[in-house]
Protein backbone atom coordinates (compact mmCIF):
# COMPACT_ATOMS: atom_id res chain seq x y z
CA UNK A 1 0.00 0.00 0.00
CA UNK A 2 1.27 3.06 -1.31
CA UNK A 3 2.00 6.09 1.80
CA UNK A 4 1.55 9.72 1.27
CA UNK A 5 4.88 11.42 1.61
CA UNK A 6 5.72 13.12 4.51
CA UNK A 7 6.86 16.60 3.16
CA UNK A 8 5.91 17.97 0.09
CA UNK A 9 7.53 17.57 -3.49
CA UNK A 10 9.96 19.85 -4.61
CA UNK A 11 8.95 19.98 -8.34
CA UNK A 12 11.61 20.82 -11.06
CA UNK A 13 11.26 22.54 -14.60
CA UNK A 14 9.17 19.40 -16.20
CA UNK A 15 6.84 19.94 -13.64
CA UNK A 16 6.06 23.59 -13.63
CA UNK A 17 5.39 23.10 -17.64
CA UNK A 18 3.01 20.44 -17.17
CA UNK A 19 1.15 22.20 -14.38
CA UNK A 20 1.21 25.70 -16.80
CA UNK A 21 -0.88 23.48 -19.11
CA UNK A 22 -3.14 21.65 -16.48
CA UNK A 23 -4.27 25.04 -14.66
CA UNK A 24 -4.64 27.01 -17.95
CA UNK A 25 -7.38 24.17 -19.16
CA UNK A 26 -8.54 24.68 -15.62
CA UNK A 27 -9.37 28.07 -15.79
CA UNK A 28 -10.50 27.82 -19.88
CA UNK A 29 -12.98 25.78 -18.03
CA UNK A 30 -14.41 28.20 -15.52
CA UNK A 31 -14.32 31.15 -18.36
CA UNK A 32 -16.68 29.00 -20.31
CA UNK A 33 -18.95 27.59 -18.01
CA UNK A 34 -19.75 31.54 -17.34
CA UNK A 35 -22.06 32.36 -19.97
CA UNK A 36 -24.37 29.10 -18.93
CA UNK A 37 -24.85 30.17 -15.53
CA UNK A 38 -27.93 31.99 -15.68
CA UNK A 39 -31.77 31.71 -13.60
CA UNK A 40 -33.67 28.35 -14.84
CA UNK A 41 -30.19 26.83 -15.52
CA UNK A 42 -29.75 23.49 -12.68
CA UNK A 43 -26.43 22.75 -11.04
CA UNK A 44 -26.65 19.25 -12.98
CA UNK A 45 -26.74 20.89 -16.62
CA UNK A 46 -24.06 23.05 -15.43
CA UNK A 47 -21.89 19.79 -14.54
CA UNK A 48 -23.23 18.22 -17.76
CA UNK A 49 -21.66 20.65 -20.26
CA UNK A 50 -18.61 21.41 -18.06
CA UNK A 51 -18.57 17.20 -18.22
CA UNK A 52 -18.60 17.27 -22.21
CA UNK A 53 -16.20 20.52 -22.63
CA UNK A 54 -13.10 17.77 -20.77
CA UNK A 55 -13.84 15.50 -22.80
CA UNK A 56 -13.52 17.10 -25.90
CA UNK A 57 -10.75 18.30 -25.26
CA UNK A 58 -9.01 14.93 -24.06
CA UNK A 59 -9.05 15.80 -20.18
CA UNK A 60 -10.67 14.02 -17.58
CA UNK A 61 -12.94 15.07 -14.50
CA UNK A 62 -11.15 14.26 -11.76
CA UNK A 63 -13.66 14.23 -9.11
CA UNK A 64 -15.99 11.53 -10.93
CA UNK A 65 -15.33 8.79 -8.80
CA UNK A 66 -12.66 10.35 -6.54
CA UNK A 67 -13.78 8.18 -2.99
CA UNK A 68 -17.30 7.24 -4.56
CA UNK A 69 -17.84 11.16 -5.80
CA UNK A 70 -20.86 11.10 -8.06
CA UNK A 71 -20.32 14.22 -10.77
CA UNK A 72 -17.53 15.86 -12.67
CA UNK A 73 -17.74 19.19 -11.05
CA UNK A 74 -18.76 20.86 -7.47
CA UNK A 75 -21.54 23.46 -7.80
CA UNK A 76 -22.34 25.47 -4.36
CA UNK A 77 -24.80 27.56 -4.20
CA UNK A 78 -25.91 30.43 -1.61
CA UNK A 79 -25.47 28.80 1.64
CA UNK A 80 -23.36 25.27 0.60
CA UNK A 81 -19.64 26.16 1.69
CA UNK A 82 -18.36 23.72 -0.76
CA UNK A 83 -18.27 20.23 -2.70
CA UNK A 84 -22.18 20.80 -3.50
CA UNK A 85 -23.02 17.73 -5.77
CA UNK A 86 -24.96 18.95 -9.13
CA UNK A 87 -28.63 17.48 -9.53
CA UNK A 88 -31.70 19.21 -10.03
CA UNK A 89 -31.10 22.10 -7.82
CA UNK A 90 -32.74 25.23 -10.33
CA UNK A 91 -30.48 28.86 -10.06
CA UNK A 92 -32.62 31.61 -8.96
CA UNK A 93 -32.16 35.38 -9.83
CA UNK A 94 -29.69 36.47 -7.14
CA UNK A 95 -28.21 33.24 -6.32
CA UNK A 96 -24.12 32.52 -5.85
CA UNK A 97 -22.90 29.93 -7.02
CA UNK A 98 -19.38 28.46 -6.53
CA UNK A 99 -18.20 25.97 -9.41
CA UNK A 100 -15.35 24.23 -8.50
CA UNK A 101 -13.11 21.87 -11.26
CA UNK A 102 -10.45 19.94 -11.23
CA UNK A 103 -9.64 18.40 -14.38
CA UNK A 104 -6.37 15.38 -14.75
CA UNK A 105 -4.34 17.04 -18.11
CA UNK A 106 -1.95 14.60 -19.54
CA UNK A 107 -1.31 13.07 -15.64
CA UNK A 108 -1.51 16.31 -14.12
CA UNK A 109 -4.00 17.79 -11.57
CA UNK A 110 -5.40 21.17 -12.20
CA UNK A 111 -7.74 22.89 -9.23
CA UNK A 112 -9.47 26.06 -9.21
CA UNK A 113 -13.00 27.44 -7.47
CA UNK A 114 -14.93 30.87 -8.80
CA UNK A 115 -17.50 32.28 -7.60
CA UNK A 116 -20.71 32.97 -10.13
CA UNK A 117 -23.89 35.71 -9.88
CA UNK A 118 -26.71 34.52 -11.16
CA UNK A 119 -29.07 37.04 -12.19
CA UNK A 120 -28.86 40.66 -9.95
CA UNK A 121 -27.34 39.97 -6.93
CA UNK A 122 -27.51 41.62 -3.53
CA UNK A 123 -24.92 44.14 -2.15
CA UNK A 124 -24.48 41.90 0.99
CA UNK A 125 -23.73 39.17 -1.40
CA UNK A 126 -21.55 41.17 -3.66
CA UNK A 127 -19.76 41.92 -0.41
CA UNK A 128 -19.16 38.73 0.69
CA UNK A 129 -17.58 37.40 -2.59
CA UNK A 130 -14.92 40.42 -3.46
CA UNK A 131 -13.81 39.66 -0.14
CA UNK A 132 -13.60 36.08 -0.19
CA UNK A 133 -11.36 36.99 -3.52
CA UNK A 134 -9.38 39.93 -2.26
CA UNK A 135 -8.96 37.40 0.97
CA UNK A 136 -7.88 34.34 -1.58
CA UNK A 137 -5.19 37.35 -3.26
CA UNK A 138 -4.03 38.55 0.26
CA UNK A 139 -2.71 34.57 0.92
CA UNK A 140 -1.37 34.09 -2.35
CA UNK A 141 0.43 37.62 -2.68
CA UNK A 142 2.43 36.22 1.28
CA UNK A 143 3.74 33.04 -1.01
CA UNK A 144 7.58 33.63 -1.21
CA UNK A 145 10.40 31.23 -0.54
CA UNK A 146 10.97 31.75 3.21
CA UNK A 147 7.27 32.48 4.14
CA UNK A 148 5.49 29.90 6.26
CA UNK A 149 1.61 28.78 5.98
CA UNK A 150 0.81 30.54 9.11
CA UNK A 151 1.91 34.06 7.04
CA UNK A 152 -0.82 32.85 4.30
CA UNK A 153 -3.39 31.95 7.10
CA UNK A 154 -3.19 35.02 9.00
CA UNK A 155 -3.01 37.15 5.76
CA UNK A 156 -6.25 35.65 4.66
CA UNK A 157 -7.70 35.00 8.49
CA UNK A 158 -7.11 38.82 9.20
CA UNK A 159 -8.46 40.76 6.46
CA UNK A 160 -11.81 38.76 6.51
CA UNK A 161 -11.86 38.77 10.27
CA UNK A 162 -11.38 42.50 10.02
CA UNK A 163 -14.44 42.95 7.98
CA UNK A 164 -16.67 40.78 9.94
CA UNK A 165 -16.49 37.77 8.05
CA UNK A 166 -15.80 34.00 9.61
CA UNK A 167 -13.19 31.76 8.54
CA UNK A 168 -14.62 28.28 7.71
CA UNK A 169 -11.75 25.88 9.47
CA UNK A 170 -13.72 22.00 8.57
CA UNK A 171 -12.07 22.30 5.01
CA UNK A 172 -8.72 23.59 3.45
CA UNK A 173 -6.23 23.79 0.73
CA UNK A 174 -3.86 20.82 -0.41
CA UNK A 175 -0.99 19.79 -2.18
CA UNK A 176 -1.09 19.43 -5.66
CA UNK A 177 0.81 17.90 -8.80
CA UNK A 178 -0.05 14.38 -10.04
CA UNK A 179 -1.75 13.85 -6.85
CA UNK A 180 -5.30 15.50 -6.37
CA UNK A 181 -4.83 15.88 -2.25
CA UNK A 182 -1.37 15.34 -1.08
CA UNK A 183 1.19 17.34 2.07
CA UNK A 184 0.55 19.83 2.43
CA UNK A 185 -2.52 21.30 4.59
CA UNK A 186 -3.10 25.08 3.77
CA UNK A 187 -5.12 25.86 6.55
CA UNK A 188 -6.63 29.40 5.91
CA UNK A 189 -6.01 30.94 9.22
CA UNK A 190 -3.04 30.81 11.65
CA UNK A 191 -0.27 32.74 13.52
CA UNK A 192 2.80 34.12 11.41
CA UNK A 193 5.96 32.31 11.67
CA UNK A 194 4.22 29.09 11.98
CA UNK A 195 3.89 25.89 9.81
CA UNK A 196 5.83 24.75 7.24
CA UNK A 197 8.49 27.40 5.65
CA UNK A 198 7.80 27.48 2.08
CA UNK A 199 10.31 26.45 -0.64
CA UNK A 200 10.84 26.56 -4.25
CA UNK A 201 9.07 23.40 -6.25
CA UNK A 202 6.89 23.57 -3.64
CA UNK A 203 2.75 23.34 -5.27
CA UNK A 204 -0.89 23.77 -3.46
CA UNK A 205 -3.78 25.25 -3.50
CA UNK A 206 -5.08 28.48 -1.98
CA UNK A 207 -9.11 28.19 -1.17
CA UNK A 208 -10.80 30.23 1.63
CA UNK A 209 -14.29 29.97 2.44
CA UNK A 210 -15.84 32.94 4.04
CA UNK A 211 -19.23 32.92 5.85
CA UNK A 212 -21.71 35.97 6.82
CA UNK A 213 -22.45 34.08 9.51
CA UNK A 214 -20.81 31.18 12.07
CA UNK A 215 -18.29 29.67 10.50
CA UNK A 216 -19.38 25.91 11.31
CA UNK A 217 -20.52 23.25 8.62
CA UNK A 218 -22.64 20.64 8.89
CA UNK A 219 -22.54 17.84 5.72
CA UNK A 220 -25.74 16.50 4.53
CA UNK A 221 -26.79 12.88 4.12
CA UNK A 222 -25.08 12.54 0.58
CA UNK A 223 -21.82 12.45 2.69
CA UNK A 224 -20.35 15.22 0.23
CA UNK A 225 -22.19 18.88 0.78
CA UNK A 226 -21.26 21.22 3.49
CA UNK A 227 -23.26 24.03 4.00
CA UNK A 228 -23.19 26.58 6.73
CA UNK A 229 -24.96 25.39 9.91
CA UNK A 230 -26.71 28.63 11.01
CA UNK A 231 -27.68 29.22 7.40
CA UNK A 232 -25.77 31.90 6.30
CA UNK A 233 -24.70 33.05 3.10
CA UNK A 234 -20.46 31.15 1.97
CA UNK A 235 -18.19 32.02 -1.04
CA UNK A 236 -15.01 30.50 -2.02
CA UNK A 237 -12.03 31.14 -4.49
CA UNK A 238 -9.32 28.91 -5.14
CA UNK A 239 -6.44 28.64 -7.53
CA UNK A 240 -3.47 26.60 -7.69
CA UNK A 241 -0.39 28.12 -6.64
CA UNK A 242 3.77 27.74 -6.69
CA UNK A 243 6.15 28.25 -4.67
CA UNK A 244 8.92 29.93 -7.11
CA UNK A 245 12.53 31.42 -6.68
CA UNK A 246 11.11 35.21 -5.86
CA UNK A 247 7.70 34.68 -4.89
CA UNK A 248 4.43 32.98 -6.76
CA UNK A 249 3.52 31.60 -9.78
CA UNK A 250 -0.48 31.58 -10.34
CA UNK A 251 -1.09 28.08 -12.62
CA UNK A 252 -5.32 29.42 -12.86
CA UNK A 253 -5.31 32.40 -13.98
CA UNK A 254 -8.12 33.03 -16.50
CA UNK A 255 -6.83 33.55 -19.69
CA UNK A 256 -9.86 36.13 -20.08
CA UNK A 257 -8.71 38.02 -17.73
CA UNK A 258 -11.71 37.25 -15.45
CA UNK A 259 -11.12 37.65 -11.82
CA UNK A 260 -14.62 38.16 -9.71
CA UNK A 261 -17.81 38.49 -10.87
CA UNK A 262 -19.46 40.03 -12.69
CA UNK A 263 -17.60 38.58 -15.69
CA UNK A 264 -17.73 40.28 -18.79
CA UNK A 265 -19.93 38.10 -21.40
CA UNK A 266 -18.95 36.96 -24.70
CA UNK A 267 -21.22 38.70 -27.82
Amino acid sequence: MLKRPQQPVIHGADAFAAMRKAGRFTAEILDYIGDFVKPGVTTGEIDQICHDYHIAHGATPGPLGFHGYPKSICTSVNEVICHGVPGDRVLKDGDIINIDVTPIVDGWFGDSSRMFFVGKVSPVARNLVKTTYDAMMRGINTVRPGATLGDVGHAIQSYAEERGYSIVRDFAGHGIGRTMHTVPQVLHYGRPGTDLRLEPGMFFTIEPMLNIGAREAVILADGWTAMTRDGSLSAQFEHTVAVTETGVEIFTLSPQGHRFPPYAVKA
